[in-house]
C-alpha cells in the first residue's frame, strides 16, 4: 500500500490555488497510473481567466470491475484557498514537525485524496468498479468543476451506486462526525439608486441609504424557519453595505448591500429568490440573487451505517450524522447517487499553518479501504 503521508506531501508541494490546473493533476495521475486507472483530464472555463473563475482542470479516473459489478466513487478537489501570510514554513513546502504534517491543503483536502489513492491501490481490480471524481474548482465559484465532471460521466455512461466526498468533516478527533446533508446557499446583491446632492439641500436630492437600510432591516428580521429534525434553522446574514462616499457633505447617488442565505430543505432556492425579489421591489431596490446550491439530505440508512461501522472499527468512535457547516460539491453529486461526506479533522482548514496528524492519514486510509470494499461487496445499498 502506498504511504499516504508521502502522497500528501507530493500533492501539497504543487501550488494549486483555485482555480487549479496543471502540476497537481499531473501528480495525481502519476499516482493512479500504476494501479490500473484510466484517467480523463480536461480544461473548462478557458475564457473565464479575467474573472479568476477559470481555467479549471477536472479529472475523472476509472477502474472497471467485472460486468455488472458495483460502482463506488470517491470525490474531492485539489484546489486550495490562497496561502496568506505568516506560515512557519512554506505553505507549499510540506514539512513534518512533531506528529503533524503542515502545508496548504493538508486537511482540505489533499490529505484525503492521498488516502483515497492509497486505499484504492490495495483493493483488487475484480472487486468492482472504482472512480475518483476530482476537480480544481471547489474553493472558488464552482462553475466549471464538478458539474462538468457529472456531464462527462453521463456521456461515458458511468453511474456510481454510492459516492463518498472526502471533505474534512471531523471536529475534535478523526471519526466523530460525517455529513449526511448540507444546507443550500444563496448570495444576493441589492442596488438602490438615488440622486446625489448637497446635504444642506436634501429636497434637491434623493438619498438611497434610508431605503437600503429599511430593506436590509426587513431582511434581517425575517425568521425563515425553526429548523428540522436534521437541519438547523435557515439563516440570513448581511455581509456587505457599501456607498463609497468620500465626502461628508454629499448625499450619495447609489447604495449597495449584500446578503448570504443558508437554507434547509424546508425551502427551495427558487422560492427564496422570489421572496427576496419581492421584498427588494417594495423598497425600490434592484435585486441580483444567485443560487449556489440547493439543500440535500441522504437520510440515515444502510450507507451511513456502513460508514459508521468502518470508522468505529478503526477509531473506536461512531461518527455523528450532521448537516452543519458550509456547502461542498456534494450539492451537485447528490443528483448522481446517494452521497455522504467523511474526512479529516477540520480545525485548521483555511488557516495559516494548516496541518494534519500523520497518524490520521494512516487511519483514514484504512477507513476508506473498508468503506470501498463493503460498498463493492454490495453493502450500503
Amino acid at each position: 500500500m502506498p504511504d499516504p503521508v508521502t502522497l500528501t506531501k507530493q500533492l501539497i508541494a504543487c501550488d494549486s490555488v483555485t482555480p487549479a490546473t496543471g502540476a497537481v493533476f499531473d501528480c495525481l495521475e502519476a499516482m493512479l497510473a500504476p494501479h490500473g486507472f484510466t484517467v480523463h483530464r480536461w480544461i473548462e472555463g478557458k475564457d473565464a481567466a479575467a474573472a479568476n473563475e477559470g481555467p479549471v482542470e477536472n479529472l475523472l479516473a476509472l477502474r472497471h470491475g467485472p460486468p455488472g459489478s458495483r460502482h463506488f466513487a470517491f470525490a474531492g478537489h485539489l484546489d486550495v484557498v490562497p496561502a496568506g501570510e505568516g506560515w512557519h514554513s512554506g505553505a507549499f513546502e510540506p514539512e513534518v514537525r512533531g506528529n503533524l504534517l503542515y502545508g496548504r491543503g493538508a486537511v482540505d483536502m489533499k490529505g484525503a485524496i492521498a488516502c483515497m489513492v492509497a486505499a484504492l491501490a490495495d483493493i483488487p481490480a475484480d472487486a468492482g468498479t472504482i472512480s475518483l471524481i476530482i476537480t480544481g474548482d471547489e474553493e472558488g465559484e464552482a462553475q466549471y468543476g464538478t458539474r462538468a465532471l457529472i456531464t462527462r460521466m453521463a456521456e461515458l455512461g458511468e453511474q456510481p451506486d454510492l459516492i463518498l466526498v472526502g471533505e474534512p468533516t471531523s471536529v475534535h478527533r478523526l471519526g466523530d462526525m460525517m455529513k449526511i446533508g448540507r444546507r443550500g446557499s444563496i448570495n444576493a446583491w441589492f442596488v438602490v439608486e438615488g440622486r446625489e446632492g448637497h446635504v444642506a439641500y436634501p429636497h434637491l436630492a434623493d438619498n438611497p441609504m434610508p431605503r437600503l437600510v429599511a430593506l436590509l432591516a426587513e431582511l434581517d428580521a425575517m425568521v425563515l424557519d425553526e429548523g428540522t429534525d436534521w437541519f438547523q434553522p435557515s439563516n440570513l446574514e448581511i455581509t456587505d453595505i457599501s456607498v463609497g462616499n468620500k465626502a461628508t457633505n454629499v448625499i450619495p447617488a447609489r447604495a449597495t448591500g449584500r446578503i448570504s442565505v443558508r437554507f434547509n430543505d424546508l425551502h427551495s432556492g427558487a422560492g427564496l429568490v422570489a421572496r427576496l425579489e419581492e421584498i427588494a421591489a417594495r423598497h425600490g431596490a434592484l435585486a441580483r440573487p444567485v443560487i449556489y446550491g440547493e439543500p440535500f439530505l441522504t437520510p440515515p440508512g444502510d450507507f451511513s451505517a456502513l460508514i459508521a461501522a468502518a470508522v468505529e472499527a478503526e477509531t473506536g468512535v461512531r461518527p455523528e450524522p450532521s448537516t452543519s457547516g458550509g456547502t461542498s460539491d456534494a450539492r451537485f453529486l447528490k443528483d448522481v447517487a446517494p452521497v455522504i461526506e467523511f474526512g479529516l479533522c477540520n480545525a485548521t482548514m483555511h488557516k495559516r499553518d494548516e496541518a494534519v496528524a500523520v497518524e490520521d492519514l494512516a487511519v483514514l486510509t484504512r477507513i476508506y479501504r473498508r468503506i470501498a470494499l463493503a460498498v463493492l461487496k454490495g453493502d450500503g445499498q
